[in-house]
């Protein structure tokens, strides 16, 4: 254990079975451990049989109490940064101490392990060979609306966390400005009742609203935005037709070749779907 070290210790999001050999033997050894909530840690920390003192570091008290951890570890003192669950400073308290050590020169060294964002990325079946973290979106529908402009044209994957009680508001907005993209709804990663939902932003709007309320911690991964086509191309095969050469050139199911046709078209599932049965724009009977 390195004197004057600063540890960022990733912890469980929700299965303690989750958390490393190296995390284990760090936050033991080290002096002192800075937890965004002392309570939570404690029931981590009892039941791994660690003792080491800790004291609670988060948003209403940082930049209280980074000068004396700095001054802790100036005298050789090694501290570890927890956050409630997962990765320190992801969504979370820590960047000004981070920042503070680089500026004295002291040594900071991360601890790897459970990332919420990680995870539902790597489960939502969505691309993921690039991705933007968007964090929380504002409580308020006009801001919250105008981050989700500013994010609609990145050619990533997005990544959004959400509190439960505002998921369903958060999602109508999505539809609203991010239109009929593919998504996933990861809820309760790693816990007894860890949930995924996937299909379009919409579709999941209409599950999650038809429930009485939605309980546990909430990521939502979003599908990067159709390529834009040139304004000359158009479609002159008929969506039925469109939908046989998707399904051809993939190999995708019929309800996965007519999500990606709804998205090379321009219009939603829904659009899409009536136009298939002759209802609509692109049916041979309409």
């Amino acid at each position: 254990m390195a004197a004057g070290t600063l540890y960022l210790v990733a912890t469980p999001i929700g299965n303690l079975e989750d958390i490393t050999l190296r995390a284990l033997r760090v936050l033991k050894e080290v002096d002192r451990i800075a937890c965004e909530d002392t309570r939570r840690t404690a029931k981590l920390l009892n039941h791994f049989g660690i003792t080491t003192p800790s004291e609670s570091y988060h948003a209403h008290n940082e930049a209280s109490r980074t000068p004396r951890l700095v001054e802790l570890l100036r005298q050789g003192r090694s501290v570890a940064l927890v956050s409630d669950a997962g990765t320190p400073l992801v969504s979370d308290p820590g960047h000004r101490l981070v920042a503070a050590c680089r500026q004295e020169g002291i040594a900071v060294v991360p601890v790897p392990g459970p990332v919420a964002a990680v995870a539902a990325l790597a489960g939502s079946g969505l691309p993921s060979e690039s991705f933007y973290f968007a964090g929380f979106l504002d409580s308020r529908r006009t801001v919250r609306r105008r981050q989700l402009t500013d994010v609609a044209a990145i050619p990533a994957t997005l990544i959004f966390y959400e509190a439960p009680h505002r998921t369903v508001a958060a999602l109508e907005d999505m539809c609203a400005v991010l239109g009929p993209r593919d998504a996933c709804l990861a809820r309760e990663l790693t816990k007894l009742h860890e949930e995924w939902l996937r299909g379009t932003l919409c579709e999941i709007l209409d599950v999650v609203k038809a429930r009485p309320r939605i309980d546990g911690e909430v990521t939502i991964v979003v599908a990067p935005p159709a390529p834009a086509r040139p304004a000359q191309e158009s479609f002159t095969d008929s969506i039925e037709e469109h939908l046989r050469q998707e399904m051809l050139r993939t190999g995708a199911s019929r309800k996965e070749a007519l999500r990606a046709v709804a998205r090379q078209r321009g219009i939603s599932r829904r659009a899409a779907y009536q136009a298939l049965l002759g209802k609509g724009p692109g049916g041979e009977r309409s």
